[in-house]
């Protein structure tokens, strides 16, 4: 799909949102060139007008100064990636952040997938090609009370930015014509889109990750012992085996 250099910012994303006809629901949509933070300017614009509860919102931006990944890890958000923070209504009492985390995994997964991109899912949070990293996520569920208020989500996909050397960008995998970063942003909300459609659906989000999962074997960051992968929880949480020891992890 050629895209117009006139086509920026939100406008352009909801426009090409529209055309892959995606999903019913109308998003939110906010774009700025550079900032710190999506993840601070998303948690700002819900404070000044909270999200409804039907409407999704999605703040992308081109560069991050300050991106910040899991366990507060520097976020590296070049010129050329795809950087979204999104709030998603969310209306599954029994969702666990993890579990969410791998339904978007997935979700993102199948649309790499149709572009003939093999990916692999690296729990807990890591979309693999080979051994070099091509998007990672970050989520969280707010909660008001025992009910899950909003599920939301930082997410990074590298299309056509620098790269660190264990990283991977699309332009190492598709044509030019095919890693324009206005299209995979508009990729990534019909990942989201189909993300809220996997509420509810642990079962099939877990089988579908476990067929993807990256590696068989995972070392413990602390001892150091190899442990065998058996699947996933409903939880979201890895499973893990060693002889007739068991182990399950959660989001370290």
């Amino acid at each position: 799909m050629r895209i117009s250099e006139s086509w920026t910012g939100a406008a352009a994303v909801a426009r090409l949102w529209r055309r892959q006809s995606c999903g019913a629901r109308p998003w939110q949509l906010r774009w700025q060139p550079v900032c710190a933070s999506t993840e601070l300017m998303l948690s700002g614009w819900l404070k000044q007008q909270p999200c409804s509860a039907q409407q999704p919102r999605a703040l992308f931006a081109d560069r991050q100064t300050h991106g910040r990944g899991q366990r507060g890890r520097v976020w590296q958000s070049p010129i050329g990636g795809v950087w979204i923070s999104a709030a998603l209504p969310w209306f599954d009492a029994q969702c666990s952040a993890g579990i969410f985390g791998v339904a978007v995994a997935v979700a993102l997964a199948e649309r790499l997938e149709r572009r003939g991109v093999p990916v692999g899912i690296k729990w807990p949070n890591d979309l693999m090609v080979g051994n070099r990293k091509l998007a990672g996520l970050l989520p969280r569920l707010v909660h008001r009370g025992s009910r899950v208020r909003l599920a939301r989500i930082g997410l990074g996909l590298n299309v056509c930015n620098r790269v660190p050397r264990e990283g991977i960008a699309l332009d190492e995998l598709l044509r030019s014509g095919q890693c324009q970063p206005l299209v995979w942003m508009a990729e990534v909300l019909c990942a989201l889109d189909r993300t809220m459609d996997l509420a509810g659906r642990a079962d099939w989000v877990c089988a579908e990750a476990e067929r993807r999962l990256w590696t068989k074997q995972v070392r413990d960051p602390k001892g150091g012992e190899l442990w065998d992968v058996i699947g996933l929880g409903l939880d979201g949480s890895l499973l893990l085996s060693q002889g007739s020891r068991t182990m399950r992890w959660t989001r370290w």
